[in-house]
């Protein structure tokens, strides 16, 4: 499949960035630009190539069944639960036209650290955002409290499997604003011996 996009490499990870799932319309990747963007969030670092991640369509047809399933574990966490708190989650459940829900599926009989397995999980699902943009979508990863929800992540999976999050795929409805980056000067620096370990 080819990119419908033909800016460089570099040009398309400088500009990618995401956009508010709730303001993500049609129209969204079909099936086999969805397969591409899931080939593509594979192709990431894995240390023992143990594929520590796992990704879940949830497709426009089963969003009744989401939504329901959602509301009812979230009652179940918040028996207290008011009805604008119960209509938010509904709504969560519907935004965009694409859905994928990445889980982090860690291989506990490795030697593999753990957190090594995470990041990995982690950098599949930026690699599904890459992906989503190089095709002309826009992504939104989201967690809240749906991705650290036990009764959430057992409708998907049961432990030690953890949802890494909600991809939410589509077309945005307006143009997107640049958010502030960091200031690379914070945040990158020289190592050098004796400068803060005292050695």
């Amino acid at each position: 499949m080819e990119f419908n996009d033909t800016r460089t490499p570099l040009t398309l990870l400088r500009t990618r960035r995401s956009g508010k799932a709730r303001d993500l319309v049609a129209p969204g990747p079909d099936p086999a630009q969805l397969r591409t963007m899931l080939e593509i969030a594979a192709r990431t670092p894995d240390h023992g190539k143990l594929a520590p991640w796992r990704f879940v369509v949830v497709p426009q047809a089963a969003r009744d069944g989401f939504a329901a399933a959602l509301v009812d574990a979230y009652r179940a966490d918040r028996p207290g639960a008011g009805r604008l708190e119960v209509e938010a989650i509904d709504q969560f459940a519907r935004q965009s036209p694409a859905l994928v829900v990445v889980l982090h599926a860690p291989k506990v009989e490795s030697h593999i650290p753990r957190w090594e397995q995470e990041l990995s999980a982690g950098a599949a699902t930026m690699n599904l955002l890459h992906a989503a943009h190089a095709l002309g979508f826009v992504g939104n990863w989201l967690t809240g409290w749906a991705a650290f929800s036990d009764r959430v992540r057992d409708r998907f999976g049961a432990a030690p499997e953890r949802i890494a999050g909600f991809v939410f795929i589509g077309t945005p409805a307006k143009p997107l604003e640049e958010r502030p980056r960091p200031d690379l000067d914070a945040i990158v620096s020289d190592w050098r011996r004796g400068a803060t370990d005292g050695i």
